[in-house]
This record gives structure tokens, C-alpha cells and sequence, in this order.
């Protein structure tokens, strides 16, 4: 046996406080309960943080209009007042639209302005479909993200998921955590917990990025709404289980070519980088030791959640402006000008190529994702199954779109510009295409 090994021998309970185990498995089960369990209430099955913000958009819509108004304030003047601002071309674009997102968020909740803007698919879509649900999921969800990788699950599951994560993913196993929470809850709370471990120094630059844009999916809940769209409930377990098998060998692919490939496999500056160790042997010994190790060094409870909490508030006021103008640019453009129309040219040859039926509004349909990931299945309902089915994957697995997760990410310190963000959605939007097609054709 190895000195590392003897080092990471099973504790026994009498070597460290009941305390800290109580303090582990409590805060895990909770965190785990949180995230990942399903349960019916108030006629909807989902997870407990989504039910908690349907209570409050349903029970107090005043007070989240409230709540939202204050987002949009502070976050629209956050970047000016840090004079964060100006520190690069990037910060000076992402300014100018918080801006007219406090602008766009004013009219919308005060009921006032041009028609087009409270036409339904366009404020008012955005404003209750993302906007409300964003900017209550990020704080709330980072309370309960407290509680599920800082008392040692996250190492725990780490350990026992390095022989399958490293090799195909190249990410470390703890990433695992990562890609469950984001198809369980949603790509918020998944990019919150990737910006969280990146900036500890558990993730490199290159490991975040390629978490941020291969796992970020949006959530179980999402799809839901997707299949419902497009008539695909009667084939949910395989809309499910096939979007989750492709979105992943998708990941797998970009991960080794660029750019993420080069991007600096670099710690975050200023932190101390703490990789995972290579564990070939008593791997559940070493998991148990590395999650106590977690639950005695972290900080108290009560310190935890407050943390989170106040970097999830952070994060939704910065977020919250941009989604709002950069979605509402990207849906005004679809439905009123005819960019997308041409932006289907890139995608025409390989439609026609796979002969997909509708090919040219298989490609529209594409070249929308990119704008926001609802849009897709709202001009193909009328399309034959298989089109149906193939576009509605692909708005899933394309991961990244402008009204929400781009607009997240660039809030974060993971090093990804928008123009690797771009070439990493094209290419997400290609290999989904080429390998859910022939699925779809098999199956339909």
C-alpha cells in the first residue's frame, strides 16, 4: 500500500467531530434534495427550487416585479459605479445593453411603450419565461448550491467519477456535479457552480470553459416546454435520454478541437489551485476522506449561505439587464427582419446533404438558436416528425444562445469570449445535427 493510500485511510467516527458528519450528510441530503428529486405539487412535478420560484411568481407577482425593477436598477448602474465599465470593448457593449434593458424592463412592467415590445412572443415571453424565473432561480439556487458542494459531495463524487469524466470529457470528475445540476435545475445554477470552483482553483481555464459550454444545458423543465411545443410528449423518454446521450458525445468532441482546446489549462489568478488527485486504487476510501476533509475546512453554515446568497444576487442583477436587451434584440430580428432567413444559408448544404425533410426551415430553424433556444421549435410545429424531432434535440444541445446563457457567462470570470462562443455554437449546432439525424430517421 502507498503512503498516499495509508494517508487516506476510511476515518472512523471517533476521528473527527459528530458534528462535522452530521454537518456533511444533513447539508448533502438537503442539497441533494434540492437539486435532483422530483415531486408533484401544486399539479407540477419538478424540482424543489423551481417550486419555490413558481411560488413567488405566482403568489406575490407584485413583489417579484418589485424584485425585478431593483435588479434591473442596480444592474444596469453596477458596471458604472465599480467603473468596471470601460475596461474593455466587451464591458462597454454589455453596458450600453444593460442599459436598454432597464429601459425595455421599465416599460414592460409599468405597461407602457411601443406595440411591438408587448407583443407575446416578444416582452412579455421574455419577461415571464426568463426574466422572473432567472433572477429567482440564481440567488435561491446558489442558498441551496451552498448546502450541496461545500460539505464534501462534491469531492465525494469527484473521486468516483475521475475513470469516466478525465477521459472523455477532459474535465475533472467533481465536473459531474456540474452536468447533473444543470439538466436536473438549470444552466444558471450550473454555471454558477462552475464559476464558484473555478475562481476556489478546482477547475482550470480551460476545464471551466469547457464545462460552461458543454454541460450548461438548460433544465429537464426547458425540455418539457420544447416537447410540449412540438407535440413530442408521447416520446419523452426518447426526446429525453437521446438529447442527454448527444449533448454529451457532442461535448466530448469539442473539448479536443478549438478553440476550446486552446484555451490556457491555467489556474484562476489568485487562487490556490487545488486539482483533484489520481486516485488507481481504495477509490470510495480516498472519496470518503477527501468529502470530510471538504465538510471540516469550509466555512460555517450560517457564513456559507450567506456567501452564495450574495454572489447569486450579484450574479442575477448582472445578468438579469443584459438578458432582457440581448434577447429582445435577437427575437425583434427574428420575427421583423429576415437575418435569420439568411443565416440559414450556413446551415442549407448540410440540411440538404441529410436530406432532411424541410431543409431550408430545418435551417432557419438552426440559425435562431443562437438568438434564444425557444425559437427553433416555434416555426417548425407545423414540420413532419422527424424535423420536429431533430430541431427540438438540437435546441437543446446547441447549449449556447444570446438571450440567457451567453449573456450568464460573460457575467462569470470564465476566460470566454463571444467569439469563441460563436464558433463553439456552430460547431455544437453542426456535430448535433449530423449525428441526431440518422437517429431521428431510424426511430420515426
Amino acid at each position: 500500500m502507498t503512503k498516499y493510500q495509508e494517508e487516506q485511510e476510511l476515518p472512523k467516527v471517533g476521528q473527527f467531530e459528530v458534528s462535522i458528519f452530521m454537518k456533511m450528510v444533513f447539508c448533502s441530503l438537503i442539497g441533494i434534495f434540492s437539486f435532483f428529486i422530483t415531486f408533484e405539487w401544486n399539479g407540477k412535478t419538478s424540482i424543489l427550487i423551481d417550486h419555490i420560484v413558481s411560488a413567488f411568481t405566482t403568489f406575490t407577482p407584485t413583489l417579484v416585479n418589485g424584485y425585478v425593477l431593483i435588479l434591473l436598477v442596480l444592474g444596469a448602474f453596477y458596471p458604472f459605479v465599480t467603473k468596471k465599465w470601460n475596461t474593455s470593448k466587451v464591458n462597454m457593449v454589455l453596458s450600453i445593453f444593460k442599459l436598454g434593458g432597464l429601459v425595455a424592463g421599465v416599460m414592460l412592467i409599468f405597461g407602457f411603450g411601443p406595440a411591438w415590445l408587448f407583443n407575446p412572443d416578444i416582452g412579455p415571453f421574455l419577461l415571464e419565461k426568463l426574466i422572473k424565473p432567472v433572477g429567482l432561480v440564481i440567488p435561491i439556487g446558489s442558498v441551496f448550491l451552498a448546502l450541496l458542494v461545500c460539505y464534501g459531495l462534491l469531492e465525494f463524487i469527484g473521486v468516483l467519477m475521475q475513470p469516466v469524466m478525465k477521459p472523455i470529457f477532459k474535465t475533472p470528475g467533481r465536473s459531474a456535479v456540474d452536468a447533473v445540476a444543470s439538466f436536473v435545475g438549470s444552466y444558471s445554477v450550473g454555471l454558477i457552480l462552475t464559476n464558484r470552483v473555478y475562481k476556489e482553483g478546482k477547475y482550470t481555464a480551460r476545464e471551466s470553459a469547457i464545462i460552461a459550454t458543454g454541460f450548461s444545458t438548460v433544465s429537464a423543465t426547458f425540455m418539457v416546454v420544447v416537447a410540449k411545443t412540438l407535440d413530442l410528449m408521447e416520446y419523452w423518454n426518447l426526446f429525453f435520454w437521446v438529447t442527454l446521450v448527444v449533448t454529451f458525445v457532442v461535448t466530448a468532441i469539442t473539448a479536443r478541437i478549438y478553440p476550446l482546446n486552446k484555451i490556457k489549462d491555467e489556474y484562476y489568478e489568485g487562487s490556490t489551485p487545488q486539482p483533484e488527485k489520481i486516485v488507481k486504487a481504495d477509490r470510495l476510501k480516498v472519496a470518503w476522506a477527501e468529502a470530510v476533509d471538504a465538510a471540516k475546512t469550509n466555512p460555517s453554515l450560517p457564513k456559507n449561505l450567506y456567501i452564495h446568497l450574495k454572489e447569486g444576487f450579484i450574479m442575477a442583477m448582472g445578468v438579469i439587464p443584459s438578458i432582457l436587451s440581448i434577447g429582445l434584440l435577437g427575437m425583434v430580428l427574428a420575427i421583423y427582419t429576415p437575418l435569420f432567413d439568411w443565416l440559414a444559408y450556413i446551415f442549407a448544404p448540410f440540411t440538404y446533404l441529410l436530406q432532411i425533410p424541410d431543409p431550408m426551415l430545418t435551417a432557419k430553424a438552426l440559425s435562431l438558436s443562437i438568438a434564444e433556444m425557444f425559437l427553433p421549435a416555434m416555426i417548425v410545429t407545423e414540420a413532419v416528425l422527424v424535423t420536429k424531432f431533430i430541431v427540438a434535440v438540437i435546441s437543446i444541445s446547441a447549449i449556447l444562445f444570446f438571450s440567457a446563457v451567453i449573456p450568464v457567462i460573460l457575467s462569470t470570470d470564465i476566460p470566454l469570449s463571444i467569439r469563441q462562443m460563436l464558433i463553439i455554437w456552430f460547431e455544437r449546432v453542426v456535430l448535433t445535427l449530423i449525428i441526431v439525424t440518422p437517429i431521428a430517421f431510424i426511430l420515426f
